[in-house]
């Protein structure tokens, strides 16, 4: 089992195996107490890189998370923090705000990223992501952008979410970009057939992974599909003597670009079940086991 940090890229950031996901925090009702607590667990079983975005809850979640952490200012050293900017949400944090859009000017993604260090309290931000393809980004301005929060020393390295390929080598192009974090799951396939993952492993950029099962849907999705992958991931599990959690977590290990699951959970069972994944192995029969039961039918 994998229990240290290993480099997105040849020179990027090195993440956890599995990145914990703090986008539902402000709706957990936690005390600053029980959020460090949380975030200490997450440290304790291997897990030292969090997930965040300018947005999640509403513009709160990365304060809650900032509150928390000055608990204990020493924990920040073994931790690696990642946010997101260019999403413009209406919002009473920001009256100014008349109309949900993108905005990825080199103003708005500097502003944005000085804003997430405030809340996270911290100096400097380990990856920044623009959080959504914007039709306006102007590739060079995005550069700009970030060089200038590169050469002050308030971010580390940088990326993209959500980025078609043409996209993502657009501004790879104007400037180094370290991963693209794109939705994937037993019952999200359009990243294996689109090119998204097959840029990935050309590049050598390992992906990041949200809502790796679905949002929950895996186990609790009362559609025929979702009942189809619940019931090969069991039977699956029952054979190989671990959760079904654990083996759709095993299902994206398995692919050859290596990607890092966002895992979005208070509960750290789920965490240590996505994190128990990297000690099973998917054989090739048993992964298109899972891609039958998800489209309903054999490879062509």
């Amino acid at each position: 089992m994998n229990v240290h940090p290993t480099p997105l890229c040849t020179g990027g950031p090195a993440l956890s195996p599995v990145v914990a996901g703090a986008w539902r925090l402000d709706s957990w009702g936690w005390s600053r107490e029980e959020r460090l607590r949380w975030i200490e667990q997450c440290v304790e079983l291997g897990i030292t890189s969090f997930d965040h975005a300018a947005v999640y809850g509403s513009y709160t979640a990365e304060g809650l998370f900032g509150e928390a952490l000055a608990l204990a200012p020493g924990l920040r050293n073994r931790l690696q923090l990642i946010s997101k900017c260019g999403i413009q949400l209406v919002s009473p944090q920001r009256p100014g705000t008349r109309l949900q859009h993108y905005d990825t000017s080199a103003a708005h993604i500097v502003a944005s990223a000085e804003n997430s260090l405030r809340e996270l309290r911290t100096d400097h931000l380990d990856l920044l992501l623009v959080h959504r393809p914007d039709a306006l980004l102007d590739a060079d301005e995005v550069a700009e952008a970030f060089e200038r929060l590169r050469s002050a020393g308030k971010v580390r390295h940088f990326g993209v979410s959500n980025f078609t390929p043409p996209q993502f080598a657009l501004l790879d192009s104007r400037v180094a970009l370290a991963t693209n974090q794109i939705e994937l799951s037993p019952l999200a396939l359009d990243a294996l057939h689109d090119g998204t993952l097959d840029q990935a492993q050309q590049l050598g950029r390992r992906p990041m992974i949200w809502s790796p099962v679905a949002g929950g849907r895996l186990f609790t999705g009362d559609d025929e599909r979702s009942r189809r992958v619940r019931n090969a991931l069991t039977g699956i599990a029952e054979r190989l003597g671990v959760l079904p959690a654990t083996v759709a977590y095993a299902w994206l290990f398995r692919l050859p670009s290596r990607p890092v699951p966002v895992v979005g959970s208070r509960r750290i069972d789920a965490l240590r079940e996505a994190w128990a994944a990297q000690d099973v192995q998917l054989d090739a029969q048993t992964w298109y086991e899972i891609w039958t039961a998800s489209t309903g039918h054999n490879v062509p």
